[in-house]
């Protein structure tokens, strides 16, 4: 298992992309979350709010997800991490690959 985060704007980029990331199986679940996100952008601390996404999806998945949100996401620089999962339960995990498409 592993967990993807990204930022997005608002709530309309971030529903845009969990929708798409669903409807296409790459993730078995996307959480949102809205935060207030200091950062240096071109030169200057910025201070916005924003939306974080916490993606739970496989393994396998990754590659093709992260391939997604580049192409995807409306950010100029996005933030695409991927954090391993060391461990989840087995109920959990079965889920996952069952409403995912390996």
């Amino acid at each position: 298992m592993r967990i993807i985060l990204t930022t997005v704007g608002d709530d309309s980029q971030a529903d845009k992309l969990a929708n798409e990331i669903l409807k296409r199986k790459m993730a078995a679940c996307v959480s949102k979350i809205p935060i207030r996100s200091k950062y240096w952008w071109k030169g200057v601390l910025e201070e916005s709010s924003e939306i974080l996404l916490i993606i739970k999806t496989v393994d396998e998945l990754v590659r093709k997800l992260i391939s997604f949100l580049e192409e995807n996401h409306p950010y100029e620089v996005p933030e695409i991490i991927a954090l391993p999962v060391e461990e989840v339960s087995k109920a959990y995990e079965e889920w996952l690959y069952d409403v995912t498409e390996v």
